[in-house]
C-alpha cells in the first residue's frame, strides 16, 4: 500500500521546465527566419537587376 501512495505522489508531482530555455530557443529560430528572409529577399533583388545593400539601406534608416 505504501507503494501505491508512493507512485501516486510521484504522478501528481508538477513537470517544471525553464522557460528561459524556451524563450532562447524561440528567439534563435526568429534569427535564423530572419537571415533566411533576408538571403531569399537579396537573391529575389538580383534576378530582377537590382543590387540593393540591406546594411546600407537600414543605416538610411536609422538616420
Amino acid at each position: 500500500m505504501d507503494r501505491n501512495s508512493f507512485n501516486q505522489d510521484v504522478v501528481d508531482a508538477p513537470v517544471s521546465r525553464p522557460k528561459t530555455r524556451e524563450a532562447a530557443k524561440k528567439s534563435r529560430w526568429r534569427e535564423i527566419e530572419a537571415l533566411q528572409d533576408k538571403k531569399r529577399l537579396q537573391a529575389e533583388l538580383q534576378q530582377y537587376g537590382c543590387t540593393l545593400d540591406l546594411e546600407e539601406l537600414a543605416a538610411e534608416l536609422e538616420l
